[in-house]
C-alpha cells in the first residue's frame, strides 16, 4: 500500500475481507449447520476445535504482556477471563468442553490433545505464534474476525438445534455468550486498529493481519475435511465410532 486511508475506508478493506475470507464461507460450515454431517464428523470437529479454544487466554495474554498502559490492559483482560472463566463463573473453554461431553467425548481425551490433527496444531500455534511475535497492532487486527463470529454463532446454534437430535441447548452452551462478549471485544479492537494504523505500512499490517487470521480459521475446516469427510485420517488422529 501507498496510499493512507481514511478510518472508515480501512473498516471497509476489512469489512471486505471477512465478507471474502471468513470460514462461515467454508463448505464444511455450511454442510454441518445445513445438517448434512454425521455425529462421528461433528465429534471430529468440536475435538479438533477444543485445541483453538484452549489456546485463546494463551495469545490475549500474549497481547496483554505488549499492552503500554493500564487502561488498555484492563480492556483486553477480560478475554482471558471469558475463556479461562473466574472463581464465580465458568469460562469459554469449559462450555466447549460441555459441547464435546454432550457430543460423547470422553473429557479426558480431549484435554489430552492426542486425536488431534497435526494441521490444526499447526495452524492454532501459528496464530498463538503470531500474536507473540508481530506488533501488537497487528496482534490486535487479527482479533477482528470477531466483526463477523456473531454471524456464523447464530448460523451454528440455529442450524445444529434444528438439524441434530442429539443435540440439545445445554450442549450448545458456549455459544450463547459468545454473541455479546465479541461485538464488545470486536468494537474495542476496531477501533483501535483505526486510532493506531497511521500510515499505509501500518495499514497494510492491519488487513495482512486480518487475512493471515482468516486463513488459520479457514484451515482448521480445510484439515477436518480431508481428514473426516474425505477420509483421510492420519495415524494417531481420532477415530469416530460412530458412522
Amino acid at each position: 500500500m501507498t496510499t493512507l486511508l481514511s478510518p472508515d475506508e480501512l473498516e471497509a478493506r476489512l469489512r471486505h475481507i471477512g465478507a471474502e475470507r471468513y470460514h462461515r464461507n467454508h463448505p464444511l460450515h455450511k454442510a454441518m449447520y445445513n445438517g448434512e454431517l454425521t455425529k462421528g464428523q461433528l465429534q471430529a470437529w468440536a475435538l479438533n476445535r477444543y485445541y483453538y479454544q484452549s489456546q485463546i487466554p494463551i495469545k490475549d495474554a500474549y497481547i496483554l504482556a505488549h499492552l503500554p498502559t493500564p487502561e488498555l490492559r484492563r480492556e483486553w483482560r477480560h478475554r482471558i477471563e471469558d475463556h479461562d472463566g473466574t472463581h464465580d463463573n465458568i469460562g469459554g473453554i469449559a462450555r466447549w468442553l460441555k459441547l464435546t461431553e454432550g457430543l460423547g467425548l470422553d473429557t479426558d481425551y480431549v484435554k489430552s490433545l492426542q486425536g488431534l490433527l497435526p494441521s490444526t496444531r499447526f495452524a492454532v500455534d501459528a496464530y498463538v505464534n503470531f500474536t507473540r511475535d508481530r506488533s501488537i497492532l497487528a496482534a490486535i487486527a487479527s482479533s477482528l474476525t470477531e466483526l463477523f463470529s456473531p454471524t456464523i454463532i447464530g448460523e451454528r446454534m440455529e442450524g445444529m438445534l434444528r438439524n441434530y437430535s442429539f443435540i440439545s441447548r445445554d450442549t450448545m452452551a458456549y455459544f450463547t455468550p459468545r454473541l455479546t462478549q465479541a461485538p464488545r471485544d470486536s468494537t474495542f479492537a476496531l477501533s483501535y486498529v483505526k486510532e493506531h494504523a497511521r500510515t499505509p505500512e501500518q495499514q497494510q499490517d492491519v488487513i495482512e493481519a486480518l487475512e493471515f487470521k482468516c486463513n488459520v480459521l479457514w484451515t482448521l475446516l480445510d484439515a477436518l475435511d480431508h481428514a473426516y469427510v474425505e477420509g483421510n485420517i492420519p495415524a494417531g488422529a481420532f477415530v469416530p465410532e460412530t458412522p
